[in-house]
């Protein structure tokens, strides 16, 4: 996942509230590099950033494409997967939502051409097993249909962020910033960094209560096409898609499906789906927002 990710950390809060200490935890999950920032008196912290390595422990047991063992693993080897955990059952359906509101654009069922692309296979058996409406799942069971294979590369990590925000909250934080290669605020403001794997960096967003999800197509190219696939063969039209949005899960997808919408399609995406504010890059370093 980590290939997607050029929206960079640059500074945290801008004040603090009085009293306030701030702590942080780091690490790797899903592919990225994971940090917390939290800040609050050490009988809140500690406690919480605490519970991060074993949320995340969770996390990727549930949605890892490199761990065996893990849960979309054994549905991918299997082609089932019975009684999937709340985590998998509240991913499916957010990237259901997710599918609905691109016009099918994100679509987690692109994982067999992916996989193709990247051994240097023939993509025509792939390309008839795509198909997100192909897969039928309930609280009982999640059932692939003949070749296919899921991946929650593009919405598990704003997925995770969104899960761990709620736990910080839980736990009373009102300021603490997730890095989850998503990024989400509690409280705020936080200024970051947005960059193009082209044009490098571009200027900053302030964070507040808000969370950022940032796709950039040619950060990776398998063969002669970019990583970011289209389940149509669509082409991006973009360099590099920033999403903020209240939910990081929803900014995730939608700016994976993005780079292949023009800017009506995007005009209309952002009032169905109530997006704060879309940046654009485009093929010349040209930037603008919607």
């Amino acid at each position: 996942m980590k290939r997607r990710r050029f929206i960079t950390l640059a500074a945290a809060f801008a004040c603090a509230p009085a009293g306030a200490r701030a702590a942080t935890w780091s690490g790797q999950a899903l592919g990225a590099e994971v940090s917390v920032t939290l800040h609050g008196p050490r009988e809140m912290t500690e406690p919480a950033l605490s519970d991060v390595p074993r949320l995340l422990h969770t996390i990727e047991q549930t949605f890892s494409l490199f761990k065996a063992t893990s849960d979309l693993s054994q549905l991918n080897r299997m082609g089932h997967l019975s009684n999937p955990n709340s985590l998998m059952q509240r991913l499916m359906a957010r990237a259901d939502t997710a599918h609905r509101a691109s016009g099918g654009l994100f679509d987690p069922s692109i994982q067999p051409l992916w996989e193709a692309l990247a051994l240097g296979r023939d993509t025509d058996h792939a390309r008839q097993a795509l198909g997100w409406s192909r897969v039928r799942w309930s609280k009982r069971t999640i059932t692939l249909q003949q070749g296919q294979a899921l991946t929650f590369n593009g919405i598990a990590q704003g997925f995770a962020t969104d899960v761990m925000r709620d736990m910080l909250v839980g736990h009373g934080a009102t300021q603490a910033l997730v890095n989850i290669g998503e990024q989400a605020a509690i409280g705020g403001p936080f200024t970051l960094g947005l960059a193009d794997p082209v044009y490098g960096h571009l200027g900053t967003r302030s964070l507040r209560d808000m969370a950022i999800a940032t796709s950039s197509p040619a950060a990776m190219v398998l063969g002669d096409q970019t990583h970011i696939l289209g389940p149509r063969g669509d082409l991006p039209l973009w360099s590099t898609v920033s999403i903020e949005a209240p939910s990081a899960t929803m900014a995730d997808a939608l700016s994976t499906a993005a780079v292949f919408m023009d800017l009506n399609a995007l005009r209309r995406l952002k009032l169905a789906a109530k997006l704060h504010r879309i940046t654009l890059v485009d093929s010349d370093g040209n930037i603008q927002t919607v």
